[in-house]
């Protein structure tokens, strides 16, 4: 089954690229999936710009209403996310423990349902 897991950040801006705190966020993240991608669970990962890059599209009587930025606004912003194939829960919710974001902020996993095309 494949699972998605929404890696959230606590709202503070990432550390500046090439400082050490930044250096040691890139090698935290990036062992974490060289481990998922060693034990083939890894399907597919990548951070996101910061919500305010962001556009929120609406559909209300017939008309396309955009926004710049999130769709609400929280303290807590999505910052990545990342697709396994586990054989079960149990297994994603341990890889979903081995992201950085779940020691700062958290990492929401759900099972991706699969659609079924009508008869």
């Amino acid at each position: 089954m494949r699972y998605l897991f929404l890696l959230h950040s606590a709202g503070e801006p990432l550390p500046p690229y090439g400082t050490p705190e930044y250096d040691e966020m890139y090698t935290a993240y990036t062992a974490a999936t060289a481990a998922m991608d060693e034990a083939g669970v890894l399907v597919d990962c990548a951070p996101l710009q910061p919500a305010a890059a962001g556009t929120t599209v609406r559909v209300r009587d017939g008309r396309t209403l955009l926004t710049d930025g999130p769709a609400a606004e929280i303290k807590e912003q999505l910052g990545g996310y990342a697709v396994l194939e586990c054989p079960d829960l149990d297994e994603a919710l341990r890889w979903a423990a081995t992201f950085p974001a779940a020691a700062s902020a958290s990492v929401e996993v759900r099972p991706i349902a699969v659609a079924e095309a009508p008869a």
